[in-house]
């Protein structure tokens, strides 16, 4: 009975064809009780099958990388957040220096959450200050702060609270002439 309802799940796995996916989402594609779910995810991760990134998270353990950057949406199903800070430029090319968190903004309360694939901390900003972004490349997986607003972002967060991202000593500024 176990192994016929871990191969069934690995079905309905497969057809949700996401790498990363919830039991939530699992649950309500299978139709299966929370904790038949539950049980069968913990036994194919016990055979390494699958990859649990999170409460509540999965990943399919395959031979292609799962980015961190893509988990994003599931790890903050219900909270808008974006890649901002010290991440963002980073990854508009700004800086060089590799984050060793990714960072995020957020209406909501300052967190930092640990998962098998990096560390997330959660900065939180005032309302009105919470726009300037949008989809990674246009089309991403996750929502960034433009390079301008990036910087803006962490120069916020430097006179408000934390210094620790005050001091820049590698911006590196494209000036495209148009």
């Amino acid at each position: 009975m176990d192994r016929i309802n871990s191969q069934n799940i690995m079905v309905f796995i497969k057809n949700l064809n996401k790498p990363i996916f919830t039991t939530h989402e699992l649950i309500a594609c299978s139709g299966k009780s929370s904790s038949t779910v539950v049980q069968c995810l913990n036994r194919l991760e016990e055979k390494g099958l699958l990859l649990r990134i999170y409460r509540g998270v999965w990943a399919r353990a395959e031979p292609h990388a799962i980015s961190a950057l893509n988990s994003i949406s599931h790890l903050f199903p219900r909270q808008r957040v974006y890649v901002s800070f010290i991440t963002a430029l980073y990854l508009h090319g700004i800086i060089e220096q590799i984050p060793q968190v990714i960072t995020l903004a957020s209406t909501s309360h300052t967190n930092i959450i640990h998962t098998k694939l990096g560390d997330f901390l959660i900065h939180q900003i005032s309302s009105p200050l919470f726009d300037g972004f949008d989809w990674y490349k246009g089309t991403g997986d996750f929502l960034i702060a433009e390079p301008e607003k990036a910087l803006i972002d962490s120069l916020y967060l430097s006179s408000r609270k934390k210094k620790q991202y005050g001091y820049f000593p590698e911006l590196f500024f494209l000036f495209l002439e148009g």
